[in-house]
C-alpha cells in the first residue's frame, strides 16, 4: 500500500476514528514504513525541459 497522506492525518481524511483504527491496525501490523525526503517527482519533472524528458 502506498500513500502520500501521513498516517496521523487518515483520521481526518478517512472521517470515522473506528473505521480508520481498523484500517491502520490491518495496515501497519508487520508493515514496513518507509518515509521518503525531498522534492516530488512530479515536481521536478514539470521543472525538466523537452530536451530533458525521459522517452
Amino acid at each position: 500500500m502506498i500513500s502520500q497522506l501521513p498516517t496521523d492525518q487518515w483520521y481526518a481524511s478517512i472521517g470515522d476514528n473506528i473505521l480508520a483504527d481498523a484500517i491502520l491496525d490491518r495496515l501497519m501490523h508487520n508493515a514496513h514504513r518507509l518515509q521518503l525526503k525531498g522534492e516530488s517527482m512530479q515536481k521536478l519533472i514539470g521543472q525538466l525541459t523537452d530536451d530533458e524528458h525521459l522517452g
